[in-house]
């Protein structure tokens, strides 16, 4: 009778045997499923990181254009040693790009020469005479900078571009005294973002080759201007 049950508990020690053995392949090819699955995940992750980190870095990089209305160079300069003459340019255009977070930026500001104005018709004649800005043959005068470096948290910064004057380029920088930005509180939509600078500068009009009447009038010239630039829309 033992004899006879011998093969039946083989039997039985082969399908217990049999039974664990599949039961840890299957634990196993759940692991490496799983395992699978969590690979998969991170690297869909760090996809999404990669794509996300570039259009997050260029969401801080804001472009503007200057608001012709609410931007007005102004100079002033000695007359004769009496008196200091003050003076604006009508007329302005141009661009600006901040990355305040990276610290970059770049201005590309157009002046129209013929729009200077310092209340004086026969005096404002003069200054647009060959004497001075000679407007017939250099119409426009630039400023162009591609480095900008911001201070205290981006809400001060100074300029390091080139000014064209009579066709003349030399390096000036603007002092930017103070930054504002928010939205304009007369848009009824609440959608136009505005940002606010106050500037100053200062040259020497001999450097660009405007020499009349020195040293009666003066040589240095000080600039300062408010600009008011609107982000554009995406």
């Amino acid at each position: 009778m033992q004899r006879n049950l011998y093969p039946l508990k083989i039997l039985c020690l082969q399908t217990a045997l049999f039974i664990s053995y599949e039961s840890e392949v299957l634990k196993y090819r759940v692991f490496i499923n799983n395992h699978k699955e969590s690979r998969m995940k991170k690297l869909s992750l760090v996809a999404a990181l990669m794509i996300a980190i570039p259009t997050a870095a260029s969401a801080k990089e804001e472009h503007f254009t200057i608001d012709p209305l609410h931007t007005y160079p102004h100079f002033k300069i000695n007359h004769l040693g009496f008196s200091t003459m003050q003076g604006h340019f009508g007329k302005t255009s141009g661009k600006i790009m901040m990355d305040r977070q990276a610290g970059t930026g770049s201005i590309d500001i157009v002046i129209d020469a013929a729009s200077v104005y310092t209340g004086m018709k026969k005096r404002d004649d003069h200054l647009r005479s060959i004497d001075f800005l000679n407007v017939m043959e250099f119409p426009e005068i630039t400023y162009k900078a591609k480095t900008i470096e911001f201070h205290k948290g981006g809400k001060m910064a100074t300029a390091h571009g080139d000014l064209t004057i009579l066709g003349v380029t030399k390096h000036v920088a603007l002092d930017v005294a103070s930054i504002h930005c928010g939205i304009h509180p007369m848009d009824p939509k609440k959608e136009k973002y505005v940002c606010g600078f106050d500037v100053t500068a200062k040259f020497k009009r001999s450097d660009f080759d405007m020499s009349f009447s020195l040293p009666a009038i003066g040589d240095e010239m000080a600039l300062f201007f408010g600009v008011e630039a609107i982000r554009n829309k995406d």
